[in-house]
């Protein structure tokens, strides 16, 4: 009975982080960033993949891109909220 509450508990879990997923590239679509940007390929702009590996284990990569993106400086402005910069920032750093 353990092992099937556990595997429950699992896939509620894991349905819920596909859920987030999903809500945070829906924002980066309706953000404009997949007009240049994709998960796992270069367009215009890097792979969020590629961004993601170039940042990995960097304590400051959160505010430094949250900055670019809405400074204009260095990536186009984005017209979002400061709760969704940081939150499409997050997203990408967790590819």
């Amino acid at each position: 009975m353990k092992s099937f509450a556990m595997a429950a508990f699992a896939a509620i879990a894991m349905i819920g982080a596909a859920g987030v997923a999903n809500a945070q590239e829906a924002l980066a679509k309706s953000s404009g960033c997949l007009n240049c940007h994709d998960v796992n390929t270069k367009k215009m702009g890097p792979a969020f993949k590629d961004i993601a590996a170039k940042y990995k284990g960097n304590a400051d990569a959160q505010a430094k891109l949250v900055g670019e993106i809405t400074s204009g400086k260095g990536h186009p402005a984005v017209k979002v909220s400061a709760d969704d910069a940081n939150s499409l920032v997050k997203w990408v750093l967790s590819q």
